[in-house]
């Protein structure tokens, strides 16, 4: 249970030992200790299951993905100020242009994975007016055949999206602008609950209405963050975003702040209450149960309400955590196979979960009776040496958004490293953390650059709100 945790970024040693001192000595004796330890496997059993190890070529494709994290890192530190350094041009991404009649993402726009649910039809008599802001961006055509500015209206988050998407479009095809054709709506001339009557939709086509280029047009107002995004005719793109209050606009990974963790000393803890070196109970890769360091959050939010997902199971457990959180799960046949993290949005009836029973000595799976959904105020996302937490007696991964926990696991590495250094040369007792509110900027620097790594399909539709909505 309280073996010596692995060194949590082995590739960098080479460069750390050419140097001398006690600290680089005692860190190669470490090594040398934990090596064994990590490479020793153990044989699943029915009570016993197993976390599915990375093939080769996924390690291989995670060691290139965090090489390319760290020289990101470096150009950053190195240059001038908290720019790109050196004045590096970002190759461009390819793009995959929408079919006709195709939706980014593939539900319906009023669902909780893209635009969220109607909040009601604003006019300009209502309270909910001031909601709506004008877009005069010069690089925008507005058709505006009301003649009224109507079409220019619409929220603050619809009109951040579409100025980035106005840029995308003059980069693509230069001496073309972007054009509107359809904004907030005051007349009634759309379907009953359409967004445009909020303001949170719009539809667009280019300035030469070459209907060639709506197929890429569309690609390019996902990529601006569009919520929704659907080829819908041969006249137009239609685009949406989800609303500015909406529990659905910013959700990442997170579990409620009033969840509690079990502490090495026996007692438990609420998440909220964490303090950086408290001894948390995790898993290693094999399913064992384990007490490491919480390093830090990489999420924040005491007061914020969001919607969680609550999954029961047979055995009484149930662990909330919003949508776009892995949790660990197997199948629904034996309880020996393998488990695998999924986002909690598709975890279904009669999956398996890993829990830790009352003396907490082993994880056993349990199969999953229920699942729906509840509001909290309060979201913190915890990070432990190990990656795994068990939170409410259940096992998940510390990671959100991307789809691959053991990608997400890898590019924390400079975290634990950081965390490993300082534990080794201050001390591991518990601290109070000056962590600010929010996400950590480092988490933020990931998920942009695993949206211009990655394909869309990789990252959850409800991923991590990092810019000003």
């Amino acid at each position: 249970m309280n073996e010596p945790e692995p060194f949590p970024f082995p590739f960098l040693l080479p460069k750390i030992v050419m140097h001398d001192g006690p600290v680089l000595t005692h860190l190669v004796e470490y090594l040398s200790h934990t090596h064994t330890h990590t490479h020793t496997h153990t044989t699943a059993s029915p009570q016993h299951p197993t976390l599915s190890p990375p093939s080769p070529l996924t390690e291989f494709t995670l060691i290139v993905s965090v090489g390319l994290i760290c020289l990101s890192l470096v150009s950053s530190g190195m240059g001038c100020g908290p720019g790109r350094g050196y004045g590096r041009r970002r190759h461009p991404k390819k793009l995959t242009p929408l079919a006709y009649k195709q939706f980014i993402p593939n539900v319906a726009e009023k669902t909780l994975g893209a635009s969220g649910r109607y909040e009601g039809k604003i006019t300009r008599n209502s309270e909910r007016f001031k909601e709506l802001t004008p877009n005069y961006n010069t690089d925008i055509i507005f058709k505006d055949e009301e003649n009224t500015g109507a079409d220019r209206l619409m929220t603050q988050r619809c009109k951040d999206k579409l100025n980035s998407l106005a840029i995308s479009v003059m980069n693509q095809w230069p001496g073309v602008k972007l054009r509107v054709t359809e904004g907030w709506d005051e007349d009634g001339h759309h379907f009953e609950e359409s967004l445009h009557y909020e303001g949170r939709a719009v539809d667009i086509t280019t300035s030469d209405r070459d209907k060639s280029k709506y197929g890429t047009l569309s690609r390019l107002a996902v990529e601006a963050g569009f919520d929704w995004v659907y080829y819908e005719s041969k006249a137009h793109i239609h685009c949406s975003v989800k609303a500015e209050n909406s529990v659905a606009a910013k959700s990442g990974g997170c579990f409620p702040g009033s969840s509690t963790v079990s502490l090495q000393d026996g007692t438990k803890k609420a998440l909220k209450d964490l303090r950086t070196g408290d001894r948390v109970l995790t898993a290693d890769r094999h399913g064992n149960p384990i007490y490491t360091d919480f390093i830090m959050f990489i999420d924040k939010d005491p007061t914020t309400r969001r919607l969680f997902y609550v999954i029961e199971t047979d055995a009484g457990q149930k662990i909330a955590l919003t949508a776009a959180h892995l949790l660990f799960v197997g199948g629904n046949s034996t309880a020996g196979e393998r488990m695998s993290a999924i986002f909690a949005s598709q975890v279904r009836c009669g999956h398996k979960v890993l829990v830790s029973d009352g003396a907490r000595r082993r994880l056993e799976a349990v199969t999953v009776t229920r699942i729906y959904t509840q509001e909290h105020e309060g979201s913190y996302a915890p990070v432990t040496a190990q990656g795994t937490v068990v939170v409410d007696q259940v096992l998940a991964s510390c990671y959100a958004v991307i789809e691959d926990h053991d990608l997400a696991h890898l590019a924390l590495a400079p975290v634990r490293l950081a965390h490993w250094l300082s534990s080794l040369l201050f001390g591991s007792q518990p601290a109070v953390s000056g962590q600010k509110d929010g996400v950590h900027w480092y988490s933020k620097m990931l998920y942009r650059l695993g949206t211009w790594l990655l394909d869309s399909h990789s990252l959850h539709p409800l991923g991590m709100s990092v810019y000003p909505s």
